[in-house]
């Protein structure tokens, strides 16, 4: 038996599509038919991905979105959906990280963690299930045949790490936030769902695995090595597929056995 995932008339909104796993969930979102809503702070870094999507046949829009600001995710959204149509799937990803000890945590460090990763994840999802709900009631114009929310947590918010306490707290609480989603919308046909990556290398932390340091990590991996953003791709898709209506508030790991 096969499966042919197709996201074909579908509209997934992915936010920090700027680059790492954002851009990387957009391409795939886009090679399974989906039409793309690219978010982010970045606007130019949307542009060059847009262009790359739209060059191998995919559609794709690009929308300026900051999700500490509430006021942008609601002009974020209502864009998109003018310009696209309706949001079938949200890929709830901004998220901000440092290095520090808790003992050395400002306030200033808390709250910028907590306020993108926490508090704009939760009023990001917020405003795209509103507007599923109000269509599921039949109270907003469109079509609705179910919505898939995925929260990118991390495994950090399942296995606290040193020096990343308050991001770990905040992955945490995404994870917790994931459940009561699926609880309370579940109802309307909104399947929320959490990803939790392990290590993966990206642009940002590129440089850190060929260091010393990095390597002393990368050894404490179970299989010694840091994945790629592509080796996400297949939890991706079983958490939005069309075919996926069983599961909801579930918190998926893809850390190739390190949170075990």
């Amino acid at each position: 038996m096969s499966y042919n995932l197709d996201l074909s008339g579908r509209v997934a909104f992915v936010s920090g599509a700027s680059s790492g796993l954002g851009a990387q969930f957009a391409r795939t979102l886009s090679h399974a038919g989906a039409a793309v809503v690219l978010a982010a702070r970045r606007v130019e870094r949307l542009k060059t991905l847009r262009a790359e999507i739209e060059s191998t046949g995919g559609d794709a829009h690009v929308v300026e979105l900051d999700v500490t600001d509430p006021d942008s995710i609601k002009a974020a959204v209502a864009h998109a959906e003018t310009e696209m149509g309706t949001i079938d799937i949200l890929v709830n990803n901004s998220g901000v990280s440092n290095t520090q000890k808790l003992v050395d945590v400002m306030p200033e460090d808390y709250d910028f963690i907590m306020g993108t990763n926490t508090r704009g994840a939760f009023f990001m999802a917020q405003e795209v299930a509103k507007r599923m709900i109000a269509r599921s009631r039949g109270a907003a114009p469109g079509t609705f045949t179910g919505g898939r929310i995925v929260n990118v947590a991390s495994m950090a918010g399942l296995r606290p790490l040193s020096q990343i306490g308050v991001y770990a707290m905040s992955k945490a609480a995404v994870i917790h936030m994931t459940r009561a989603m699926a609880l309370e919308w579940g109802k309307f046909g909104i399947n929320v769902n959490a990803l939790c990556p392990g290590y993966i290398d990206t642009e940002i932390n590129h440089q850190h695995w060929q260091t010393e340091s990095g390597r002393k990590l990368m050894n404490l991996l179970p299989r010694k090595r840091v994945g790629r953003p592509q080796d996400l791709d297949s939890a991706l898709m079983m958490l939005v597929a069309n075919e996926s209506h069983f599961i909801n508030g579930a918190i998926l790991s893809a850390d190739d056995g390190f949170g075990a």
